[in-house]
C-alpha cells in the first residue's frame, strides 16, 4: 500500500470516527441527569413556568431528543456549532479563545515529557543495575503513582508559600500586563508549573519505557558489531540503539494524547490556566450543552490528529513499515 492510499484511508476513518463522536456526544450529554434550563432559571434567580418554557423553546430543548440531534448535524455541518447557554457568544469563538493556551499546555508538557522521560530512560539503561537506574525507577514509580491534581497541589503550596519564585495562577501578570516579547516570557514563566505538573506522570512512563527499550537494545547483535567495529560509545547508543528504543515511544506518545488532555482539565482547574480544560469544567458545572458538546468533539478531533501524525513519524522511524519488510 502506497503512503498516499494510507493516508487516504486514514483520514476517511477519521471523518467516520468523528461523525460517531458527533452523535456519541449528543445522546450521553442530552441523556445525562441535570437540566440546563433549570440551571439558568436557578442563575436567574428563579423563573416563572412562562420563562422557562421560552428558554425551551429559544434553546430547541421543546423538540424530540432525536430532532434536535439532526438540526443540531445539520448546523455542524456548515460549521454552525451553536450558542453557549451561559457564555452567551458562540462556542466556536469561546474555543478560539481557548485554545492556544491548551495547546501551550499541552505540547510544552509533551515535549518536556518526551526529553526529559528519554534521556533518564537511556542513561538509566547504560548501567541497569546502578545507584542511578534504581533511582529513576523510583521516582518514575513515585510520578505514575501521584496523582495529577496532588501534584500541583503541592507544586502551588510549594512554589506559593515557601519559595515563592514562580508564579502559580493565571497565564500572565494582571497587574503589570506586558507586550511583544516581553509578555511572551511573562507566559513562558506561568508555563512552567503546570506543564511540569502535567508532566510528570509521563516522565515517569516514558523514562520506564525507554530504559526497557534501551535495555532490549543494547544487547542485540546488531549492537555488539558495531562495538565491535569500534565505534565510539555515543554513537552506538545514539544513532544505532535509540532509534529503534524510540519507535514504541513515539506509538505511545499519539495514544496518550487524549490522556494529555484529560490532564490538562485537572491542571488548568489547579493553576486558573484559562485553557479549554476549564471551560469544560465550568460547561459540566452549568449543563452549557453546546459548548460541551464543541468541545468534545474538538478534543477527539485534535486526538485523531496526533494519532495520525504518530503513525506517520513511526513510518520515518521505522523503514520496515514503509517497505513491508519484516
Amino acid at each position: 500500500m502506497t503512503l498516499a492510499v494510507h493516508m487516504i484511508r486514514q483520514l476517511a476513518n477519521a471523518v467516520a470516527l468523528l461523525g460517531a463522536v458527533l452523535v456519541l456526544n449528543f445522546c450521553l450529554i442530552h441523556l445525562a441527569p441535570g437540566d440546563p434550563v433549570q440551571v439558568i432559571a436557578g442563575e436567574m434567580g428563579g423563573a416563572s413556568a412562562e420563562v422557562i418554557a421560552a428558554l425551551r423553546e429559544k434553546y430547541g430543548l421543546d423538540h424530540t431528543l432525536m430532532e434536535q440531534l439532526f438540526t443540531y448535524l445539520g448546523k455542524v455541518a456548515t460549521g454552525d456549532f451553536g450558542y453557549s447557554y451561559y457564555f452567551n457568544e458562540p462556542v466556536l469563538h469561546l474555543i478560539a479563545q481557548r485554545l492556544p493556551a491548551t495547546l501551550y499546555l499541552a505540547i510544552s508538557a509533551l515535549v518536556m515529557a518526551v526529553l526529559i522521560g528519554t534521556a533518564l530512560g537511556v542513561v538509566s539503561a547504560r548501567r541497569p543495575n546502578g545507584v542511578l537506574s534504581h533511582g529513576v525507577t523510583v521516582l518514575s514509580l513515585a510520578g505514575y503513582a501521584a496523582p495529577i491534581f496532588w501534584t500541583g497541589l503541592m507544586l502551588l503550596l510549594l512554589f506559593g508559600s515557601v519559595w515563592p519564585i514562580l508564579p502559580v495562577t493565571g497565564m500572565a501578570d494582571v497587574v503589570h500586563p506586558r507586550t511583544g516579547f516581553a509578555y511572551l516570557l511573562d507566559v513562558l514563566h506561568h508555563l512552567i508549573l503546570p506543564s511540569l505538573t502535567l508532566a510528570l506522570v509521563f516522565i515517569a512512563q516514558y523514562s520506564r519505557l525507554a530504559r526497557v527499550n534501551m535495555i532490549d537494545v543494547l544487547s542485540a547483535d546488531y549492537i555488539r558489531t558495531a562495538r565491535a567495529k569500534g565505534l565510539p560509545e555515543w554513537i552506538v547508543v545514539v544513532k544505532h540503539a535509540l532509534r529503534n528504543a524510540l519507535i514504541p515511544i513515539v506509538t505511545i506518545v499519539g495514544l496518550q494524547f487524549g490522556n494529555l488532555f484529560a490532564g490538562a482539565v485537572l491542571v488548568e482547574t489547579v493553576f486558573s490556566w484559562p485553557g479549554m480544560g476549564r471551560l469544560v469544567f465550568d460547561s459540566i458545572l452549568r449543563r452549557d450543552y453546546p459548548t460541551l458538546m464543541a468541545v468534545l468533539f474538538f478534543s477527539a478531533m485534535m486526538v485523531m490528529i496526533a494519532n495520525i501524525v504518530t503513525d506517520m513519524m513511526y513510518r520515518l522511524i521505522d523503514p520496515r513499515i514503509r517497505t513491508g519488510a519484516r
